[in-house]
């Protein structure tokens, strides 16, 4: 094909819509609920979590008037959040668990095709970050804001050992 006729789009004129930098999943939507004098007055808060499936995850959270305007807060929110993700062969390297809040999560590194199991926020998480096996469990709080924060924060911990990092050069 000429190189020309793909910049302009297909047959209808139509430009092609470019794949975006990060995946996206909505944790949570939520309308909340503010009262004043003349009644209530109602916002949208969105939790975000973005990544690009290579070990960069971000979590995200922003209100707005309406949907939209939520999730595009949300959005540069848990952009401005990333943190790099230490993935050795598709899992962690060790174990780790964090306490942020009252919401605990343990993370455990699970042998190759044993899958991501784990719950909701933490399944969102790892599926995004890009590690393929692992296995946890979510303590406390059932919130997912604050299990998707902590999960963050677990993987903020991780480090890489010297002998794990030779095994992932080969």
């Amino acid at each position: 094909m000429d190189k020309n006729k793909e910049k302009k789009g297909n047959k209808f004129g139509r430009k092609r819509k470019e794949k975006p930098e990060f995946d996206q999943k909505l944790l949570d939507l939520a309308r909340v609920t503010r009262v004043v004098k003349g009644g209530r007055r109602f916002r949208f808060r969105a939790t975000l979590v973005i990544g690009d499936r290579k070990g960069r995850v971000g979590v995200g959270v922003a209100k707005g008037a309406d949907v939209s305007d939520a999730i595009g807060k949300a959005l540069n929110d848990a952009k401005k959040k990333l943190i790099t993700v230490n993935i050795v062969k598709g899992t962690l390297p060790h174990d780790v668990s964090c306490k942020l809040g009252s919401a605990k999560v343990l993370i455990k590194p699970a042998t190759k095709g044993r899958g991501i199991v784990a719950g909701g926020a933490v399944r969102a998480v790892m599926d995004l970050a890009g590690v393929h096996d692992v296995v946890s469990k979510s303590l406390g709080t059932s919130n997912k804001l604050n299990v998707a924060r902590a999960t963050v924060a677990a993987l903020k911990q991780l480090k890489i050992t010297p002998l794990r990092k030779m095994s992932a050069e080969k």
